[in-house]
């Protein structure tokens, strides 16, 4: 079955949803200098009335979550206060200080920060003993209830929280005079302490197209598969975009060059906040696209991709209504409790979506957590949606 959801996966984080004026106490501006004076131990250590702070840590890339045991609510960011957060670093290998912090935003009084401990090994031991531990977010992405709004949202602040210390860890120097770059803003920017430098710099984002290439008159899709996907497991084609290159651009050169296959119309599908890559690119933004082929023989450039194919309507409709969903989330949700218990097993999520009734799959695509499930679904069950050409 194929699944549609209010908002992409990593997309909807309800705490950023505006940004609060600079005089506003919860603004990153005035929440910073009431974390820096707590920090400084100028004031007993709690928030102040009108303020509540939560805390986010991440280690090594992983946030810290709790399993509820439940497999419908399945699990939960493990929020600590600023007391907890500093009872728990004290005696470990990380000093609580303000250039450690993100600000993620607000929601009502409550201001969210992000806390890079990738240092702190005593630390699972200790947020174990809270039964809290440090899951990927791919994990989490999978063992989420996609129709549940809280959780969905929850996974967005998730996923800005990593993208945003995944990008401290790797712009640590400035690009040009190789100064040190330090926070400012909140962690939110980051500046070179060299002063005939001082160039500040921005999170990264790396956008790339993804499109599902259309063959109009013989009603199929061209679909690619590479080598580290799970056995049976088809896509669409995607690349980064290169200096210089629009999105349409880009669409039609990464068709040529991996399949050989000329675009012509290019029709804009949706968009989706990707912060899971790897630590050298923390947060990639997926455009997706229809592209409609003008040539049909494929030429599968080796180095790229292990193969293409073009696929019938019906061929993708069947994936579709095969894969079990369901499975992958509960088995998901299952690992997170037993990692949270300290008994992890590993097992592939993945194999999952291609098994029902103890029958292999002849072909699987993404699962919902992915653009591309959604803009395969869109196409294969012919849903309608306003029309932009590129």
């Amino acid at each position: 079955m194929s699944i549609s959801l209010k908002s992409p996966v990593f997309a909807g984080n309800p705490i950023k949803s505006k940004t609060p004026k600079s005089t506003d106490p919860f603004s990153h501006t005035l929440a910073f200098e009431t974390l820096k004076t707590l920090l400084s131990g100028q004031t007993q250590i709690q928030e102040p009335s009108s303020l509540t702070f939560k805390i986010l840590p991440f280690r090594k890339g992983n946030p810290l979550v709790g399993s509820t045991g439940d497999l419908v609510k399945k699990w939960h960011l493990g929020w600590l206060s600023f007391v907890e957060i500093r009872v728990v670093l004290e005696g470990s290998e990380v000093t609580l200080s303000e250039d450690l912090v993100v600000y993620l935003g607000y929601e009502g009084n409550v201001v969210y920060w992000g806390i890079d401990v990738s240092e702190g090994e005593s630390l699972v031991e200790k947020f174990g003993s809270r039964q809290l531990c440090f899951v990927q977010a791919t994990t989490l992405m999978v063992a989420t209830d996609w129709a549940d709004d809280d959780a969905m949202g929850q996974l967005a602040i998730a996923g800005h929280a990593r993208a945003l210390l995944e990008w401290h860890k790797t712009s640590r120097f400035c690009g040009s005079c190789g100064e040190k770059l330090v926070p400012i803003e909140a962690g939110r920017r980051k500046q070179c302490v060299n002063e005939s430098c001082k160039k500040k710099i921005y999170p990264r984002i790396d956008p790339v197209v993804i499109m599902l290439v259309i063959d109009k008159e013989n009603d199929r899709a061209l679909f690619s598969k590479q080598t580290r996907f799970v056995p049976r497991m088809w896509t669409c084609l995607a690349g980064f975009l290169e200096p210089g290159e629009s999105l349409e651009e880009a669409v039609k050169r990464e068709t040529w060059e991996e399949t050989g296959i000329e675009v012509g119309d290019v029709v804009y599908h949706s968009s989706q906040p990707w912060p899971v890559g790897s630590s050298s690119m923390p947060c990639q933004l997926m455009v997706g696209f229809f592209a409609y082929a003008s040539s049909l023989e494929i030429n599968v450039d080796k180095k790229e991709l292990e193969d293409a194919e073009w696929k019938s309507r019906e061929e993708v409709k069947r994936a579709l209504n095969f894969a079990e969903y369901g499975k992958a989330q509960k088995t998901a949700a299952i690992k997170v409790d037993q990692i949270c218990k300290g008994v992890e097993k590993g097992q592939n999520l993945a194999a999952d979506f291609s098994v029902e009734s103890g029958e292999l799959a002849t072909m699987v695509v993404p699962g919902p957590f992915a653009i591309a499930h959604h803009l395969i679904s869109s196409w294969a069950n012919q849903v309608r949606f306003d029309r932009l050409v590129l």
